[in-house]
């Protein structure tokens, strides 16, 4: 075990009662400052034109990966799914967008309800049913449909993460999730088993500045009979008094308040990447590198993600060490600018 020396934690203030994101001016509530175990941050964002929704699920596997995602970005929104074959590294992505969409497309993170958005050949639904989440894909190669198991009482971790008054952002973070279903590509089809196949929940509600960089991981698993799931994120809340790193362990969340360490070699994703900590140390190692470029010269992006596995030692709330072992899981580095 190599933790980190001792870092100073953010002093964050765990979230227990409904709060409206926004003053009645549309600016920041200080009070909705925080995180939360369960969906407490009410979206009354206001304005036009720097307003971010999105919804993205991802269902992961040892053969196989696919995700769901619908973004809303007041003037443009994203309907996109990837399939990733980590068997034969074929990777299968449609990613369409709709300029100047109808508002109103994402709810409000406390009240969830059916959306659908379609784009030039590709549907994505996401619909709250009894005991989960619905997901289901129509695309030309793509088309998914799977129900993701959501228990009784289940925890996430969401935080409001702050960079000034007028610029400011909800995240909810989500794994473990057993999902059930199929997946058809190309014509063949394959069985998302919930023995085997858990999923990945990331949610957000806010108003971004211009550009932005961020590294997230997340993974779902277990290890000596204990279910571990890894929530971990980066360059985005430096300088702010949130993070958004936590542990669940055991179906419970044990929250980070630190910023953390990541160390990887741009130049190859495919190398291993290391994330640690106060009460992290982990190795990540990569089966896959999958990229992403869009370039409309005022707005862009730029991703690299890979998924692989996590091997070495997280620390509980009450000091407890337990070890990570060949858990499945994603990290990502990313560069926005809209």
């Amino acid at each position: 075990m190599n933790f980190m020396p001792k870092v100073k934690s953010k002093d964050e203030r765990e979230i227990t009662v409904p709060v409206e994101m926004c003053l009645p001016n549309g600016r920041l509530n200080p009070e909705a400052v925080g995180w939360s175990r369960f969906p407490m941050h009410r979206d009354n964002l206001k304005g036009w034109g720097r307003n971010k929704r999105f919804e993205y699920w991802c269902v992961m596997s040892e053969e196989f990966i696919v995700t769901a995602n619908i973004s809303h970005h007041d003037y443009r929104a994203n309907v996109a799914s990837t399939f990733v074959d980590l068997e034969t590294d074929q990777v299968i992505s449609r990613r369409i967008n709709r300029w100047l969409p109808e508002p109103g497309a994402l709810p409000n993170p406390t009240e969830p309800r059916r959306v659908s958005q379609s784009a030039e050949g590709i549907v994505v639904a996401i619909e709250p049913v009894v005991g989960g989440t619905r997901l289901r894909v129509d695309s030309d190669r793509i088309r998914l449909d799977a129900t993701v198991i959501e228990p009784e009482g289940h925890q996430s971790m969401g935080v409001l993460v702050p960079w000034n008054d007028r610029t400011f952002q909800y995240t909810r973070k989500d794994n473990c999730l057993a999902t059930r279903g199929s997946v058809i590509v190309d014509g063949v089809e394959r069985t998302i088993d919930p023995a085997k196949c858990l999923a990945v929940h990331d949610v957000g509600r806010g108003r971004w500045p211009y550009s932005t960089w961020w590294n997230w991981s997340a993974a779902s698993g277990e290890t000596d009979g204990r279910q571990i799931g890894l929530q971990f994120g980066g360059k985005w809340t430096v300088g702010t008094p949130s993070t958004e790193n936590a542990l669940r362990i055991d179906g419970c969340i044990h929250k980070i308040s630190e910023e953390l360490d990541w160390a990887y070699d741009t130049n190859d994703f495919l190398s291993n990447w290391t994330i640690r900590g106060n009460r992290v140390d982990l190795t990540f190692t990569p089966m896959n590198h999958h990229r992403h470029r869009f370039n409309r010269w005022i707005v862009s992006a730029r991703g690299d993600q890979c998924f692989g596995h996590f091997n070495g030692h997280i620390v509980a709330d009450d000091g407890e060490v337990l070890r990570v072992g060949n858990i499945l899981g994603m990290v990502e580095e990313v560069h926005r600018r809209w």
